[in-house]
């Protein structure tokens, strides 16, 4: 065993970090962060042994859909791309990139002309029935809103965004895991003196004696820190109902949706497991009922989905010579206070959420599930080491409400000005950042948020951004006259030539009569 990473295995939206390091004067070039494209995206299991291989080759990807549902699948596959490449820029463009303070943020005529074709009203699942026939690529063009801690039934439309960024620009993996973004970043900081303090719990917020002004921090030795401006980056929920003064607000927090937690395992194997890519999903058969069974009954499902990650497969690093590291997500619900438990119908929680039982059900499950599918065999048997985190795990390790592994829903009222905004309401030079406060969750997201909020501080203090507009899509030269981009007429030559002949035999025929 060499490493695991306990957070994010796939790297999408690289545009958004590529900005964050311009933005801080470097690249993730410059600070020896290398990009590895994961080829195919996914292997795609189903419960009768057939598989989907979701691929950026748009050749592969042709042969893919038509084997399902023929050549106009393929059609009707551009068009659920050309849909989800609207929902992506506009998002970026709309979402990601502006700040949403109040409902009045809502009403920007940029905004409010793009809601509608965001389909924030429709789930997932029913924009893509819309382009795909067949039960099959329903599910697999749906899945992806696992990565919000949501079911695809409920999730608004516009998250075909997921989708679309992996098939248009791929999925990456960084060489050396994904913590090695995260030491980039530190050192960039240390560079422009930052000062970091690991391992160092915080007991509370300081406040003035109005409660109006936040002042530092306090740790839990008792050290106080005076600050001009405090930035929390833990879970937004804990934070309101552990480190501040309690209040209606907080309480609400805890009453909110939140997003599903997870049984993850991580495992070190003695062998190559050849039968397993980079990224792999298994699908339930049973599709609609184990969402059903993680976001109404907050358990395991029977017969659950679950993501399979080999990173050892796409980076050698990540295991010794001969052998592989493996990380399995099972989505699961979160935990139930005993108040949320009693109120669901036939939900006990002290005899349904067993999180042994369950653990030990969700790994008999992948090996058996992963063996007869795939054709791997004995599994069990070539695991030599296993670290678990379970949704009480996630709540006593990393401090997330609820166990709720990305934060809270992303429904439609709990996104824009209805998510938790990024400065506190009423207390100054207090700011939040993270997967609970807007833009949302997500590392890529989460690094978007983070620009929101640094420029809500900097325009707070009078002070200019030290960043440009910063492009998604890079920063190009001068545009020379040949790339420069020119308004296609509404009508060809030949259309106008017709519409003029038209118009003259009208007029003959009308003076004729």
């Amino acid at each position: 065993m060499k490493r695991f990473d306990q957070g994010p295995s796939l790297l999408l939206l690289p545009g958004l970090f590529r900005e964050t390091f311009e933005d801080l004067g470097t690249s993730l070039e410059d600070e020896g962060v290398k990009l590895m494209k994961c080829e195919p995206n996914y292997n795609v299991w189903f419960d009768d042994g057939a598989s989907f291989e979701l691929s950026t080759d748009v050749a592969r990807m042709k042969l893919e859909v038509e084997k399902w549902e023929g050549k106009d699948g393929f059609e009707r596959y551009l068009g659920f791309l050309q849909e989800a490449h609207r929902h992506y820029e506009i998002s970026v463009s709309q979402v990601l990139k502006k700040n949403f303070t109040s409902l009045l943020s809502m009403m920007r005529p940029a905004f409010l002309r793009h809601l509608l074709p965001l389909h924030p009203h429709e789930s997932i699942y029913s924009r893509a029935s819309k382009y795909f026939w067949t039960e099959r690529l329903r599910r697999v063009f749906t899945f992806g809103s696992m990565y919000m801690g949501m079911s695809p039934f409920d999730a608004p439309g516009t998250y075909s965004l997921l989708q679309y960024t992996e098939l248009a620009e791929g999925i990456w993996y960084p060489k050396g895991g994904f913590h090695t973004v995260i030491e980039a970043l530190v050192r960039v900081g240390e560079r422009l003196g930052v000062k970091y303090r690991l391992s160092t719990s915080v007991s509370s917020v300081k406040l003035d004696p109005t409660g109006r002004n936040a002042m530092g921090i306090t740790l839990e030795s008792g050290e106080s820190i005076s600050a001009d401006v405090v930035i929390i980056n833990a879970d937004l929920v804990y934070a309101y109902n552990n480190l501040l003064p309690p209040s209606s607000y907080s309480r609400a927090l805890q009453k909110r949706s939140a997003s599903c937690s997870s049984i993850s395992f991580y495992w070190a194997m003695d062998r190559q497991i050849p039968e397993l890519t980079t990224h792999n999903i298994f699908l339930a058969e049973h599709y609609r009922e184990s969402f059903d069974d993680i976001f109404k009954k907050q358990l395991i499902p029977s017969e659950p989905s679950f993501y399979v990650n080999v990173p050892s497969r796409i980076d050698p690093t990540a295991a010794p010579d001969g052998k592989d590291s493996i990380v399995v997500l099972v989505p699961v619900g979160h935990l139930l206070d005993e108040k949320q438990g009693m109120g669901r119908k036939g939900l006990d929680i002290h005899s349904k959420q067993d999180w042994d039982s369950m653990v030990a059900k969700a790994r008999r499950t992948v090996f058996k599930t992963v063996e007869a599918r795939t054709g791997a065999h004995n599994l069990q048997g070539a695991l030599v080491k296993e670290i678990v985190n379970t949704p009480q795990s996630w709540k006593d390790v990393f401090n997330l409400d609820k166990g709720a592994i990305l934060g809270l829903s992303h429904s439609f009222f709990n996104v824009l000005c209805f998510r938790p905004k990024t400065k506190h309401p009423s207390i100054e030079r207090l700011h939040f950042v993270g997967a609970s406060a807007h833009p949302g969750t997500g590392v890529p997201i989460v690094l978007a948020g983070a620009k929101l909020t640094s420029e809500q501080v900097l325009e707070g203090f009078g002070m200019d951004k030290p960043w440009g507009k910063g492009s998604f899509k890079g920063k190009g030269e001068r545009t020379r006259d040949i790339d420069r981009v020119r308004v296609r007429p509404v009508m060809s030559n030949v259309y106008i030539a017709l519409l003029a002949l038209i118009l003259v035999l009208a007029v003959f025929v009308y003076r004729s009569t």
